[in-house]
């Protein structure tokens, strides 16, 4: 199946067209375009010629784009979530429960379109502004370009597609390129709603070919880009005076105090550690639990982990599939290989069977080892122990990251202390960092990025704050 690319409301043929593989089964599932300089500069030009049609839409129209998009994807569920599985080995399972997430994301975005507002200036308050009315506005910020990762290729595509046509902007996606299937069903779907033509355009291919080219447009006014700190900073430094919105790497850590219900924790753990195959930017990565808990929560964390099904990402049954590439795999688990070298213990799993990454926990890990300092990306958690919460947040604080941490705890003034000591752009109390949902802001500190997603904040970033200011003095 030979896809085309999507620009100015038509499907578009390339010169060059690459196989997208399936990360499981490595069956060839369709021929991807690989976009030329000449392609982004048409879906480029086709976003900026679209930015009139955009400027005269009312909040009402736009929002009512988004429901259309919507309903549409309540309709096309099952096939949505079949292709993630397709394309990312996602679990079925949790392949549905993104569009689940997508589809509120998109509502999301709809309620919001109908409440950006300004808000009022109080210019008598200083001593020349006697007779003034002043007042914001909220306006587009113009063509945003869109960049973004395999791990949630629906969900994290609709948390910057939704707030761009919620604040009225033109888009160019590039998606990533072994989830580029979803990309295009989005442009199939859109093209089925109200939207201007030429408001979306999707170019798939190398990141250097194609990412570069939308940095470096003077005609795209923002970057908004998910995925790893060393590619945010390239983007950052290329970008100019262009407005770039970073999303990017983790390790997040929880803590686990005294006196906590172990049964429900370990639940949550294996969620927050394994689910996606660990490919998820709030991954639960370092647990540190205080000491006289440990021996009784590794026993329970270890037999929930080896219950997990693994296989097929189709079936309905399957928790944990193939990573997104066997390099990807054999890299974690030279990792887990790594850590043992330096002094861990190896509790379960860390070895590549039957072609999947199996899940592993690895324990008394160095805080220098790569498992614990680097974001891992994978169904790989260390727990080490502590003696003290103040302990575990001095551990959670020595990183180079800053997305989200947890903190299990039954004292309030522990979890007050946690919420105010902890150096991250979120704070989960009694339970895993894991923890989103769509409409809260969403964002990291230090490398793990430099503005905030949920779609009141997105918009916030998408948009051009201007003042009015009316002179009511009189004119002589």
């Amino acid at each position: 199946m030979r896809k085309k690319l999507y620009r100015n409301g038509e499907w578009a043929e390339a010169k060059e067209y690459s196989d997208l593989l399936s990360p499981y089964s490595a069956e060839k599932l369709a021929e991807i375009p690989k976009a030329s300089l000449e392609d982004v500069q048409l879906a480029i030009d086709s976003a900026e010629a679209a930015r009139e049609s955009m400027s005269r839409l009312t909040a009402y129209e736009r929002a009512q784009i988004l429901e259309q998009l919507t309903s549409l994807f309540i309709d096309h569920k099952q096939k949505a979530a079949e292709m993630i599985a397709l394309e990312s080995a996602k679990p079925l399972k949790y392949a549905l429960a993104e569009i689940d997430r997508t589809i509120e994301t998109y509502k999301f975005a709809a309620e919001e379109a109908k409440r950006l507002t300004g808000e009022m200036i109080p210019l008598d308050a200083a001593r020349g502004g006697a007779n003034r009315v002043g007042y914001t506005m909220r306006e587009p910020i113009g063509v945003v370009a869109a960049i973004t990762p395999f791990n949630f290729p629906q969900n994290l595509v609709a948390h910057k597609v939704g707030p761009a046509i919620a604040a009225g902007n033109t888009i160019v996606l590039k998606p990533a390129s072994q989830t580029p299937l979803s990309a295009l069903f989005l442009a199939e779907l859109l093209d089925q709603t109200d939207l201007p033509k030429g408001a979306f355009n999707v170019v798939t291919g190398s990141g250097k070919t194609v990412g570069d080219a939308l940095v470096e447009s003077e005609k795209v006014r923002m970057i908004t880009f998910t995925g790893s700190p060393e590619v945010g900073k390239g983007i950052r430094d290329k970008a100019g005076l262009k407005k770039v919105s970073l999303e990017l790497g983790s390790n997040a850590g929880v803590i686990i105090d005294k006196g906590v219900n172990l049964k429900a924790v370990v639940e949550k753990a294996v969620t927050g550690a394994f689910s996606n195959q660990g490919q998820v930017c709030i991954s639960l990565q370092r647990i540190y639990i205080v000491r006289e808990l440990m021996e009784d929560f590794i026993a329970q964390f270890k037999a929930a982990a080896e219950r997990l099904v693994i296989g097929e990402p189709l079936d309905g049954h399957t928790d944990l599939s193939a990573m997104i590439s066997q390099k990807e795999q054999e890299r974690a688990e030279s990792w887990v290989e790594e850590a043992v070298s330096e002094g861990a213990a190896l509790i379960t799993g860390g070895k590549i069977e039957n072609g999947i990454f199996q899940p592993a926990i690895l324990t008394n890990v160095q805080r220098d080892s790569k498992v614990s300092c680097m974001e891992v990306f994978a169904p790989l958690v260390i727990v080490n122990p502590i003696d003290s919460v103040e302990d575990g947040i001095r551990e959670v604080n020595d990183s180079d990251f800053g997305l989200q941490a947890g903190i299990f705890t039954n004292d309030i003034s522990t979890a007050f202390n946690a919420s105010r000591s902890l150096e991250v752009g979120g704070v989960i109390i009694n339970d895993i960092p894991t923890f989103r949902v769509d409409q809260m802001p969403y964002g990291g500190v230090k490398e793990s990025g430099n503005s905030k997603e949920g779609l009141k904040y997105a918009i916030e970033e998408m948009t051009e704050m201007k003042l009015v200011v009316w002179n009511h003095n009189p004119l002589q």
